[in-house]
């Protein structure tokens, strides 16, 4: 799949069959409009184009009105959204910026300069309740009329359900928040994960707890969740994938770290940090700098919490890599 930041680049396909949306999360039900995306722009001979943004509209007005709490919680970093929208086999994804300009096209501008001139497009699929344009003021039957003076065929997908639920960003966002992974799997089609590269941190795990039954001390691995509000937060069971042949068993921390100092090297930002139980030797204790992992997030063993003290903390890591292993021995043994 190729990657294309804005419409201003000769590799864009000059005709397309197109699909819109934030995809957040990339869940069954947007797989399901992929599928028949794909089937479409076959039959016509077009490249299959998803036209996403970022950032999110919602964070963007959040942001502009100042109320952050307008701001949706985040399933997905960009980084997983393109790899999910690479793995249901769409030929290009075309991210635009979503920006004053932009949120202050009209419908018919919208059309005219990203769909028709932007994209070549020769079909448009879109979901049921798509809206579009300056104050969202665009609908499927503006679009339908559009395609009828402007030659590209119109279609719209009823909504995906899932044991009478429609699936949505929104039902998958509210199982994460609940701690419900399982829930959330379901309707993703696949166990909840976050991917990226291993970064540097204060470096503080591999001093505490530092025992026979942990010669490494508790180290972590270091992912940067780049929104400031992810969907999921707590201490969950993981597993770890691109460090070895099979899947690391973990226990990590999606959130800020509440028992350390906000001010510290990453700057109170949310990172995802996983503590593999079983560390492979032949990648040494510096072996997974610069690798790019990814962290199946599993089930949900309690919320963040802050400890009083450096020994409380290393307590309550020893007592959460118990229960991991304990939940992985009964869960998982036929998955790994």
């Amino acid at each position: 799949m190729k990657v294309f930041r804005g419409l201003q680049h000769p590799g864009i396909a000059p005709a397309s069959a197109i699909t819109i949306g934030n995809f957040d999360g990339v869940h069954r039900g947007h797989q399901a409009m992929l599928a028949l995306l794909k089937s479409e722009a076959q039959q016509r001979g077009v490249a299959s184009v998803a036209l996403t943004f970022e950032p999110h509209p919602r964070d963007y007005f959040a942001e502009l009105h100042q109320k952050p709490e307008l701001a949706p919680a985040r399933v997905g970093t960009l980084r997983d959204k393109l790899s999910d929208l690479a793995k249901c086999g769409v030929d290009q994804t075309v991210v635009l910026p979503f920006n004053a300009a932009l949120a202050g096209l009209s419908p018919q501008d919208f059309i005219t300069k990203v769909l028709v001139q932007g994209l070549g497009a020769r079909y448009v699929l879109v979901g049921d309740d798509f809206r579009f344009g300056k104050a969202r003021a665009g609908d499927y039957a503006v679009l339908d009329a559009a395609g009828e003076e402007q030659d590209f065929d119109v279609a719209r997908m009823n909504s995906y359900e899932v044991h009478n639920l429609r699936v949505s960003s929104s039902l998958v966002r509210e199982a994460l928040g609940h701690g419900h992974m399982a829930d959330a799997a379901r309707l993703l089609g696949r166990p909840y994960c976050i991917s990226g590269h291993v970064v540097h941190g204060r470096k503080l795990g591999r001093t505490l707890g530092q025992d026979a039954q942990y010669p490494l001390g508790i180290r972590t691995l270091n992912l940067r969740f780049a929104h400031w509000k992810p969907a999921a937060s707590g201490i969950f069971v993981v597993l770890v994938h691109g460090l070895a042949e099979k899947p690391l068993q973990g226990v990590a921390n999606l959130g800020v770290r509440p028992s350390l100092d906000p001010n510290d090297v990453n700057g109170g930002r949310v990172l995802l940090e996983t503590h593999c139980l079983d560390w492979p030797s032949e990648l040494g204790p510096e072996g997974a700098y610069g690798k790019i992992i990814r962290v199946e997030l599993l089930h949900k063993l309690h919320d963040e919490l802050k400890y009083d003290g450096l020994e409380s903390l290393t307590q309550g890591i020893h007592q959460d890599c118990d229960h991991a292993r304990a939940w992985l021995t009964t869960h998982t043994s036929t998955r790994i």
